[in-house]
């Protein structure tokens, strides 16, 4: 096996305060959404603070049908969702060693949780039409905890994942090219973004 790199940002303290403050951002992300869907199940013409203009609404994509997908609004999973990697983030960082299971079924449990919000993101970007500037929030949120549980259980060989994969997923992390593929992936996020709608982003 490819042998475990040291350093700061191969650290628990490191990666587990990195899972923290994206759960920490997705909560307050997932906050707003909840009040607002309240707000928007009172009175469906209420003007939402994050209402921008024609693209920016947050309005526009809370009362879409993709708001509300299991019949209630998906900002309530969020909730529950980030409260529990706020557990775990803070158990790590007080030195707790979770099993291997465990970390394995918070990554699988997790990585529903990044397709549900990209599933999201593409309904927003390609069929509504229009983009909520919290939700963009939760999608860059979510990436970031599921990147940096990645790396821990990469790390932790967590994952149970057949030699030839782990090693290499291994070497990436160790050559530095799992924190480049990372921020390559934000960059083509905002590309997509601006690329897609441009100037009546700001119009």
């Amino acid at each position: 096996m490819t042998q475990r790199p040291g350093g700061f940002f191969h650290s628990a303290r490191w990666l587990f305060g990195e899972m923290l403050v994206g759960a920490l951002i997705g909560l307050v992300a997932a906050f707003v959404l909840s009040v607002d869907a309240v707000e928007l199940a009172a009175n469906p013409d209420a003007a939402l603070s994050c209402n921008i203009n024609a693209v920016l609404s947050c309005g526009a994509v809370g009362t879409s049908w993709q708001a509300s997908l299991f019949g209630f609004p998906n900002a309530f999973l969020g909730l529950v969702a980030e409260s529990v990697v706020i557990t775990v983030a803070v158990s790590g960082l007080a030195g707790v060693r979770f099993p291997r299971w465990f970390m394995t079924a918070a990554q699988t449990v997790y990585l529903l949780g990044l397709v549900f919000a990209y599933w999201l993101f593409w309904q927003s970007m390609f069929v509504i039409g229009a983009l909520c500037p919290w939700c963009l929030t939760i999608t860059v949120s979510t990436t970031l905890v599921f990147v940096s549980m990645l790396h821990w259980n990469i790390l932790e060989d967590n994952l149970y994942w057949p030699r030839w994969l782990q090693s290499w997923a291994m070497s990436l992390v160790r050559s530095g090219a799992f924190g480049i593929l990372t921020a390559a992936w934000f960059l083509l996020l905002a590309a997509g973004v601006l690329l897609k709608y441009g100037a009546a982003l700001f119009g």
